[in-house]
């Protein structure tokens, strides 16, 4: 009676059938030489501005200050 436990709930995790587990992952998997250093980037150069370019930062200036001084 007090020792059973109640219906439904068991004593804790799922034993494995067999008694000798595999592991998951090697050491060369998951150690210092797992994987080697990310390539470098190659580096972003900045392009010249255009008038095209220009016009679209001037517009996107232009109305975020009128949606501020709308909105004071």
């Amino acid at each position: 009676m007090f020792g059973d436990p109640p219906s439904g709930m068991s004593q804790g995790p799922a034993e494995p059938e067999s008694e000798e587990r595999e592991w998951r992952f090697s050491v060369d998997e998951v150690g210092p030489e797992a994987e080697p250093d990310p390539p470098e980037p190659d580096p972003i150069e900045p392009e010249s501005i255009t008038f095209e370019h220009a016009v679209f930062v001037g517009l996107g200036i232009a109305l975020t200050i009128g949606i501020i001084l709308t909105g004071l």
